[in-house]
């Protein structure tokens, strides 16, 4: 089944993104930067979602890890 049609794959990728974007932000930043606006720039608003609301997404990583490991 397609990520797209199931919910809980559905964020696990955002997710996944979100963590991806802070990561590759965090190694060379004028890589995102200098791309704000258009398709590109969803990277970089993904990094900054990872910036400002760590404490949230590490929580969502750790439920959602317990939840691909213990729940399915």
């Amino acid at each position: 089944m397609s990520a797209i049609f199931n919910f809980q794959s559905l964020l696990t990728v955002i997710l996944l993104l979100i963590c991806t974007c802070a990561y590759i932000r965090s190694l060379a930043p004028s890589l995102l930067d200098r791309n704000k606006t258009g398709l590109l720039g969803t990277f970089w608003k993904c990094a900054r979602i990872s910036e400002r609301k760590s404490p949230y997404v590490a929580i969502c990583c750790i439920v959602m890890a317990f939840s691909i490991l213990f729940i399915q």
